[in-house]
């Protein structure tokens, strides 16, 4: 899935990760060597879906501490072949107890782990429903 579609389909996770790229260009504005007007004009653009879906299009190991820092932690790995102790030529990722069989490459294997770790982060901030305690 491409990364503005995740953010579509994930509308509390993409809060959280739009916070997250906007803190880190916060924190790059501290640099002094950064001209005044262009951290005026970052600021008034902000980070919307397209430029954030772009990013993990592009890069989605920069969402890793995204995650890292809502406790989903992402294990990109190279298996070992079958009666091995060599690693496959091939990528897989891990988060918690799920480890699905793919063979990927490594920026593929991000994109599976990226689109899990969405599905895992929306669970984790929808509201649970509020039950009648009369039923």
């Amino acid at each position: 899935m491409k990364g503005l579609e995740l953010l579509e389909k994930h509308p509390l996770t993409a809060n959280v990760v739009r916070d997250w790229f906007m803190n880190q260009m916060l924190e790059s504005f501290k640099d002094e060597t950064v001209p005044e007007g262009f951290k005026q004009y970052m600021l008034e653009q902000g980070i919307d879906n397209d430029k954030v879906g772009t990013l993990i299009d592009v890069n989605p190991r920069n969402l890793l501490d995204v995650f890292d820092e809502n406790h989903i932690l992402i294990e990109i790995f190279r298996p070992l072949n079958e009666g091995s102790i060599y690693p496959s030529n091939y990528f897989s990722y891990k988060i918690g107890n799920i480890s699905p069989d793919i063979k990927k490459t490594r920026k593929e294997a991000e994109l599976f782990a990226i689109d899990a770790a969405f599905e895992i982060l929306e669970k984790q901030l929808t509201p649970k429903e509020e039950t009648n305690e009369n039923e």
